[in-house]
């Protein structure tokens, strides 16, 4: 049954609904989460967690069981077919963790699941939000058919978030829309399991991640991605922008799906009593593997303010969340949509780009910018 009070109702219980709710528990404040689906998803695409993530995760106390769980992976290249444009080295990262980590999202959410699970929080579903009203002092929120009064409310639910349309926030972006295809996969490889690898190519871009257990995770933009990628489907993917001279084979699909991505960003991300995290905030292309990672640290930079304000700090708090988060998902969106546009470059406009990546990899200021930026530590430099 769920509670008639809260102070913090968290609405969405992926990766960053989750994590902002474990960072409410551990200072204490009383966080109710729900999530309309019955049971968490076994398959997901968010598959890489950065060096900055991993740092703030590390806060909440998760950071040392998700790593035990990966596979790290101490470089990031991008490719065009057999030659390697350019070789992105994170072993030098000023950090703890001077690697990528790479593991499905569905065993990071189980992480932050269990840790919730030690400090007595367990995730309410299926529950379904289907209004918010403001109250003098919070939101009265209408889940299924029961009234839950809660001081605050973080959306983090996601693309189609009902937390931000019963807030009235806009969330604006550009009309074209892009389809993914992802999978995981076994393949037959030459290619380096401790790197990912993004490949470019006209027809557009490959990523390339090894996981745990000898699994890869392919994601692709594809025109029209088919609901569920079979092996021919996928050997042709690779045959076409992986591997050339000794291509991969495909030897088995784990699992395959496909989905669409529209470049948006809300208006803002406070409104009141209410505030937004994660994909419930900015949406964007997958080139970079930027978006859960962002999601998570919006997470972690909710909660701290959400329990410093309930704990006798000013509301300004809540408003130097939104003012610095928005900024940083800004940054993300054009980034994403910069590695798009240049894996998909005309073949005319091939060796400009070919060119300037292999001057970036000599260069080693160049090369640690490229570093930072993946990682995500720009923006703890920044703040």
């Amino acid at each position: 049954m769920l509670p008639t009070n809260t102070d913090v109702l968290v609405v969405g219980a992926g990766p960053t609904g989750l994590a902002t709710a474990l960072t409410l528990a551990r200072r204490g404040v009383d966080v109710t989460v729900l999530d309309q689906q019955a049971e968490p998803p076994q398959t997901s695409r968010a598959a890489v967690v950065h060096a900055y993530t991993l740092e703030v995760l590390d806060r909440i106390g998760v950071a040392a069981p998700l790593v035990a769980q990966g596979v790290r992976a101490p470089r990031f290249t991008v490719r065009d077919r057999d030659r390697t444009l350019l070789s992105v080295p994170f072993h030098r990262l000023p950090s703890r963790f001077p690697y990528a980590l790479l593991v499905s999202q569905a065993v990071t959410e189980a992480v932050l699941v269990a840790r919730l699970a030690d400090l007595g929080v367990r995730v309410r579903r299926p529950c379904r939000l289907t209004d918010l009203t403001p109250t003098g002092d919070g939101v009265l929120a209408r889940v299924d058919d029961a009234d839950l009064r809660a001081r605050y409310v973080v959306g983090a639910d996601g693309l189609h978030s009902t937390v931000r349309r019963a807030a009235g926030i806009g969330f604006a972006g550009p009309g074209d829309e892009e389809s993914f295809v992802l999978a995981d996969v076994r393949v037959e490889s030459v290619l380096p399991r401790d790197e990912a690898a993004l490949f470019l190519a006209r027809p557009g871009p490959l990523v390339w991640a090894p996981m745990p257990d000898g699994v890869v995770r392919l994601v692709a933009a594809v025109p029209t991605a088919p609901r569920e990628p079979d092996a021919a489907y996928l050997q042709a993917l690779l045959d076409e922008r992986g591997p050339a001279r000794r291509p991969d084979r495909v030897t088995d699909v784990l699992w395959g799906s496909r989905f669409l991505v529209r470049h948006r960003i809300a208006d803002t991300f406070r409104s009141g009593p209410v505030l937004l995290a994660g994909d419930a905030g900015h949406v964007h292309s997958p080139a970079g593997g930027q978006g859960m990672n962002l999601g998570i640290c919006d997470a972690v930079a909710v909660g701290t303010a959400l329990a410093d304000v309930l704990g006798g700090g000013p509301e300004t708090l809540l408003d130097d969340y939104s003012a610095r988060q928005r900024p940083m998902a800004e940054d993300v969106l054009s980034f994403a949509a910069g590695l798009t546009r240049m894996a998909t470059a005309s073949p005319a406009r091939r060796p400009v780009r070919d060119g300037l990546l292999r001057l970036v990899g000599a260069v080693p200021p160049a090369r640690r910018r490229v570093a930072l930026r993946l990682s995500g530590l720009s923006h703890r430099e920044q703040g």
